[in-house]
């Protein structure tokens, strides 16, 4: 299987496109969801990035937010939260 890793392509997307938010996987190999939202941060880039993670505990929301993500949702993801959260920093669609 050849290309790029995912988490590397995707920043790249966010680094190259124009996004309303990133739902940010924390734990991957290669780059890390904590490396890619530093790096997006380190460039510029205000979107909001809502870190997804197994990792439940207090210390881990805050190394979350200390790497610069805007929000914080723990897997299993609860759909009724997640649109929630869509909704509070997206707005409402028409």
């Amino acid at each position: 299987m050849g290309g790029r890793h995912p988490r590397v392509e995707a920043v790249q997307r966010v680094e190259e496109g124009t996004f309303d938010l990133v739902l940010m996987d924390m734990q991957m190999p290669v780059m890390d969801g904590y490396a890619a939202t530093r790096r997006l941060r380190e460039q510029g880039h205000s979107v909001p990035i809502v870190a997804l993670t197994a990792n439940a505990m207090q210390g881990d929301r805050d190394k979350c937010k200390e790497a610069g993500c805007s929000h914080f949702l723990a897997k299993p993801i609860d759909i009724d939260r997640l649109f929630a959260l869509l909704a509070d920093t997206l707005g409402t669609l028409e």
